[in-house]
């Protein structure tokens, strides 16, 4: 069974994103990053993209993670703002712990493709 399935699919990917934004907005860390995005047109692309990566459908038609962050000079901080705002939003829809370890490895997985690192600058 997918990670997409066993948190409950669609709606609850759904939710999940809709209550990681809150929390990313009000993130000082990383909220600058969001002033000039339409959040309209990101939750559904997010949601798209976390459905695809979860296991679940493959809807997404956006860029691919190195490609979505390469001009956007992200650091470590910024990575792991966004990784604990995910953490966070998970336990709030009171994920099993064991689902999260599983989304974290997921998110692990594209670290190098966000924060632009290639094996030159590792």
């Amino acid at each position: 069974m997918s990670v997409f399935e066993k948190i409950g699919g669609e709606a609850a990917v759904n939710a999940a994103v809709d209550i990681f934004y809150r929390k990313v907005l009000a993130d000082d860390r990383i909220s600058e990053f969001f002033d000039t995005v339409d959040m309209e047109a990101q939750h559904a692309k997010q949601k798209a993209f976390l459905t695809m990566a979860f296991g679940g459908p493959n809807n997404y038609s956006g860029k691919d993670m190195r490609e979505a962050h390469k001009h956007m000079n992200l650091t470590e901080v910024h990575f792991n703002a966004v990784a604990e705002n995910l953490v966070d939003t998970l336990k709030e829809l009171q994920v099993p712990q064991e689902y999260i370890d599983e989304i974290v490895g997921i998110a692990l997985s594209v670290k190098d493709d966000v924060l632009n690192v290639t094996p030159e600058t590792a």
